[in-house]
């Protein structure tokens, strides 16, 4: 036998637990009364479920128990006080099952309740009208069979995702199952194409179970607005056979626009209209086309349909055959002077009209001669009809060319004798002439030269100015006429009629003249630039002033050209006393030249040679020009004495006598002024022993640190020093430092002995000898006869005894020597007793 089911497990723990909870209170407290229970005590079941139900009691020995319900049954187990029973198929919306159980002669009961749900598994949303006319009320009503408990139902109407209505069953009877949801809803311009469903909610959750939903299918509203008013129908009220006319058919207020079917007819044939939509407005266009079985009167209809209404337009066409006149001439194309005849004719209900003179009876033709001439050709001629069709005059006409044959005419107005054209810009020459045939025309120069393109655009040049003989020439002859082609252009200032640069001579005669090339010839006129009056014209006496910028202008029609014409004035040398002096002074060493500029243009050749014995053939340097030209060398030594300077250029030259001096800035040097002087104390004092060369001689002047060379009788010491001296005149200074020594004599200044007391014999003693002198002295000593031992210092200003005895007693001399003398001073030494005297 198989296990337990998953519901019957829970109801025997159920029961299990019920019992174990009896059996405790039996023993705990043997009054307490008897139960039953059941289990699940309250239970919702989905609508065909199944349940499995425990029912107990604390009865020890029950004598008999049972579950009364009207439901189903399907499998049932029991024990000595529980009964499990599975219940199928539950579809009662509510059921009361009982629990029963007879103790102690008592019958214990436990009522139950049993709910079914069911889901909304079928949501539908009644279908919506084809198409609901904007602005009017339309229902959406939506039915959920069967879904329940009814109370925890909602049911939401939507438009797409917005919501319109939404409505809960609250507080209906537990068994009420089912629910319809109805609304009327404003049709609007944007529901058109817009979607609308149900959604149903049942919620279940408060029970412990859970939220269960579904929505309908949605369902489109197509929504419509068609204007009362009829369509507007434009069309021809006459329409001839063969012929096409557009008609058109609108109307306004149209939603949606293109959902509108529109039908356009005339008679029983279809035009197949073309739609243009423009917001809620239509036009439809099409071509009627009337046939010959179609005359007569005939209706044209447009209908425009829309959500399932029409607006429709009638009119009234009439369809005609009208054919246009006959025009016709006897010869199209005759020679000049032949006779020509003209006849019109039209159908026999029109009446004709040829050149402005209408046929004697309806029906009839018109006819007209003429004799050809030249004024006849491409002459056109006319002729109407005239037809009345439905109350409405109707004319044709037509027109027929005559061709007349003559020969060529060169006319002036179509082929000048006299042309002319601004150079450069592209033209069409033309020459025509009047003939039938058309004549060929041609041009070219008498001297069989350049031919004109004739009737084609191209550049104008000057070359093609000149005569030219034009043929025109046909089947009926010809015709020669000589034209004349000018071409105007700007004027041109070149370098060979007007040269940028002119040179004149002074004192000469002279014209500034610009020629200038242009067609009409220009006018010239040339004007110093800045001085708008001082305009240049006839012949001048040339003078220096005259040279300068001037401006020259040539003007035509056609324009004007302008240049600058440098103008240079040239004449012979000229010698100037300031800028050639006829004294020139020469300073060695300045670097100066010989300065001699010369006036005149070019600039003069100037050479200057020597023409004294001292200066014979010699060559004077002279200083460039200008500061840019290589200057010569500059001489060392320049012989003074008279120059003769030669200034030449091609317009002649002049000669001029310089008299040249040289002279040079003062100079010292180790032979004039030996940096290195030396004087003897006590001498007669004199100058320092300075000079300089120079020319003018230079003074010299000494001192010493600033202080001039001081007046005294003799030298002394304090005036070794360094001295300063300068030496000056007009070109001029040198400078040098010269060293001054003061020598002297010799004097013993100093002469001691150490130590200053006596001495024991066999002591020690020192004598010390100081001399002052310049140059530095030479010292000597003089012992008395027999002072062995004796040392020196090596510069023999120490004489030094070790062991002093008694043959070391007596007079020492000390003795200084230079160049200037010599001067000693003594000292004695004595022996007395046991000491050393000195």
């Amino acid at each position: 036998m198989p296990g337990p089911s998953p519901g019957l497990r829970r109801a025997l723990l159920g029961l299990w637990a019920a019992l174990g909870l009896g059996l405790f209170g039996l023993s705990a407290v043997s009054q307490e009364p008897f139960w039953a229970d059941l289990q699940p005590r309250v239970a919702f079941v989905e609508r065909g479920g199944s349940l499995w139900l425990n029912c107990s009691t604390n009865c020890p020995r029950p004598e008999r128990g049972g579950l009364e319900t009207s439901l189903r049954r399907n499998g049932t187990q029991r024990g000595l006080r529980w009964l499990a029973r599975q219940l199928v198929d539950i579809r009662e919306p509510e059921t009361q099952p009982v629990c029963f159980f007879r103790c102690a002669r008592r019958t214990l009961q436990a009522r139950g309740l049993i709910r079914t749900f069911q889901r909304p598994d079928r949501v539908e949303l009644m279908p919506l009208p084809p198409w609901q006319p904007v602005g009017e009320n339309f229902t959406l009503s939506c039915r959920v069979p069967g879904a329940g408990p009814r109370a925890s139902l909602t049911l939401t109407l939507l438009r797409g995702a917005q919501e319109l209505i939404r409505r809960s069953f609250a507080g209906e009877p537990p068994r009420a199952r089912g629910a319809v949801l109805t609304a009327t809803v404003l049709a609007r311009r944007e529901d058109h194409g817009a979607n609308f469903s149900c959604r149903a909610e049942l919620d279940l959750r408060p029970h412990g179970l859970g939220l269960f939903e579904n929505s309908s299918a949605p369902r489109e509203l197509r929504t419509f607005s068609l204007s009362p008013d009829p369509p507007r129908l434009t069309a021809p009220r006459l329409l001839e056979v063969g012929s096409e006319r557009p008609v058109s058919c609108a109307l306004d207020g149209l939603f949606p626009a293109s959902e509108a079917r529109v039908y356009l007819a005339l008679g029983d044939q279809n035009l197949s209209p073309d739609v243009t939509l423009d917001g809620d407005a239509l036009v439809a266009t099409a071509t009627a086309t009337a046939s010959a079985e179609q005359e007569g009167a005939r209706q044209l209809v447009c209908n425009v349909t829309l959500g399932g209404e029409d607006r429709e337009t009638r009119e009234n066409v009439t369809i005609y055959s009208f054919p246009a006149p006959l025009l016709t001439l006897s010869e199209p194309s005759v020679s000049e002077g032949q006779m020509v005849t003209v006849t019109c004719a039209a159908v026999a209900q029109a009446l004709v009209t040829l050149e402005g003179v209408p046929a004697a009876v309806l029906g009839q033709p018109a006819q007209l001669q003429l004799n050809a001439t030249e004024n006849d050709d491409r002459r056109n001629f006319f002729c109407d009809a005239t037809l009345d069709v439905d109350g409405e005059t109707l004319i044709k006409n037509r027109s027929a060319e005559l061709r007349v044959l003559y020969a060529p005419r060169l006319d002036d107005s179509d082929c000048p004798r006299s042309w002319t054209w601004p150079e450069g810009p592209e033209q069409t020459l033309r020459c025509e002439a009047r003939g039938n045939p058309e004549p060929s025309v041609h041009c070219a120069r008498s001297d069989g030269g350049a031919v004109l393109a004739l009737g084609l655009l191209g550049p104008i040049t000057r070359a093609l100015s000149g005569t030219y003989r034009c043929k025109a020439a046909n089947d009926q002859g010809e015709a020669v006429k000589d034209v004349t082609l000018t071409v105007e252009y700007a004027p041109a200032l070149d370098s060979v009629g007007c040269p940028e640069r002119i040179t004149w001579l002074e004192g000469t005669e002279a014209s500034l003249s610009c020629v200038a090339h242009g067609v009409p010839p220009p006018d010239v006129i040339c004007m110093r630039s800045g001085e708008l009056a001082a305009v240049i014209e006839g012949l001048l006496r040339v003078t220096r002033e005259h040279a300068g910028t001037y401006r020259c202008e040539a003007t035509n029609p056609r324009g004007s050209a302008a240049k600058n014409v440098a103008i240079t004035v040239e004449y012979g040398p000229r010698f100037e006393e300031p800028s050639c002096p006829s004294n020139w002074t020469w300073v060695e060493g300045s670097g100066h030249l010989f300065p001699c500029e010369v006036d005149g243009k070019p600039q003069p050749n100037v050479k200057c040679v020597g023409s004294g014995d001292t200066t014979e053939g010699v060559l004077l340097p002279l200083a460039p020009p200008d500061h840019s030209s290589i200057a010569p060398r500059i001489p060392r030594v320049l012989a003074p004495g008279i120059y003769v300077c030669n200034a030449t250029n091609r317009h002649g030259s002049v000669a001029k006598t310089v008299v040249v001096s040289a002279e040079s800035p003062p100079e010292m040097d180790e032979s004039t002024c030996p940096s290195h002087q030396t004087w003897l104390e006590g001498t007669e004092a004199s100058a320092l022993a300075c000079a300089a060369r120079g020319r003018p001689s230079p003074g010299v002047l000494c001192s010493r640190e600033g202080t001039p060379w001081p007046e005294q009788q003799r030298v002394s010491r304090e005036d070794a020093g360094i001295y300063h001296c300068v030496a000056t005149n007009a070109h001029g200074t040198d400078s040098r430092t010269v060293t001054v020594g003061v020598e002297y004599r010799p004097v013993v200044a100093e002469l001691a002995a150490s130590p200053p007391g006596g001495v024991r014999p066999g002591g020690n003693f020192t004598l010390t000898c100081r001399a002052e002198a310049w140059p530095p002295a030479q010292i000597s000593w003089r012992a008395p006869p027999g002072a062995l031992n004796i040392g020196l210092s090596s510069n023999n200003s120490t004489l030094s005894v070790a062991g002093a005895m008694g043959s070391h007693g007596g007079e020492y001399e000390c003795a200084a020597t230079n160049a200037h003398g010599r001067h000693a001073r003594r000292i004695t030494v004595r022996v007395a007793g046991p000491w050393l005297w000195v």
